[in-house]
């Protein structure tokens, strides 16, 4: 049964057809759209597409926009969207947020792909997840597939503007990361770059202290490439960790 996976962020919706719902399935079509652009899919990208028999997808955009992918769906094909949220466990993965369902849909989907991922290429440990948005997440699993907590915090886009806003002189280009910056440009880049890896590092540091033991390093996400370079702890690069995800929630739920 073919499967269309949609991930809507706060800046893109990302798309994906596959021939069935496993683990590890390559996509037959792929495809992002910004969310402005979600209005033109039916008559574009998706028109010539074969018609999906089930739908699954992750949304932490307003409920607008993800109104506006269903209609896409509708105008092509007669299949009923399933948008994934936060429970208390699924698919090996159980959840320690206080409130279970207020953790983001794309925090639970990457932590539950990132797991799948790790399992298929060796034993169990402890696992950091972190996406490289428009903010960034940084997520803290025990070896059983418990959910510690995790950090939010701001994106390189949201630092500079921030600064920019607050700042006077600042409007500056875009810069590169320097161990000793001498110029604005770079001491921008340099110090948005160092927050976010220092941030990531402070994790890794707990997870090690609280399960005794080296964590299995995850990244993602659209600037995830500008601060993997950076780290001191090696992180395994994922650009489809939400895909990921939803493959494993969409066959898990096919099971049951």
């Amino acid at each position: 049964m073919t499967l269309l996976a949609l991930d809507i962020g706060n800046t893109r919706l990302k798309w994906a057809l596959y021939e069935r719902a496993a683990a590890g399935e390559q996509p037959l079509a792929h495809g992002a759209e910004f969310l402005e652009n979600i209005d033109k899919l039916a008559d574009g990208p998706w028109s010539g597409l074969q018609a999906p028999a089930r739908m699954i997808g992750c949304c932490v955009a307003a409920d607008a926009i993800k109104r506006r992918a269903e209609e896409q769906m509708e105008e092509l094909w007669d299949v009923p969207a399933q948008w994934v949220v936060a429970s208390s466990a699924e698919a090996g993965v159980s959840n320690g947020y206080d409130h279970p369902t207020r953790l983001g849909a794309d925090r639970w989907v990457a932590m539950i792909g990132a797991r799948a991922r790790m399992l298929a290429e060796g034993a169990a440990r402890p696992m950091v997840v972190v996406m490289v948005g428009t903010a960034v997440t940084v997520e803290a699993l025990d070896a059983e597939g418990r959910f510690l907590g995790g950090f939010i915090l701001p994106g390189h886009g949201i630092m500079l503007r921030a600064l920019e806003s607050g700042t006077a002189g600042l409007h500056v280009p875009t810069g590169e990361v320097r161990e000793f910056p001498t110029n604005t440009s770079d001491a921008l880049t340099s110090g948005g770059t160092f927050a976010i890896s220092g941030a990531i590092e402070r994790m890794v540091q707990h997870v090690r202290r609280h399960c005794g033991a080296e964590p299995f390093c995850v990244m993602t996400g659209g600037a995830g490439w500008k601060v993997a370079p950076h780290m001191a702890v090696q992180f395994e690069l994922v650009e489809s960790l939400i895909f990921d995800g939803l493959l494993v929630i969409a066959q898990e739920r096919a099971r049951s």
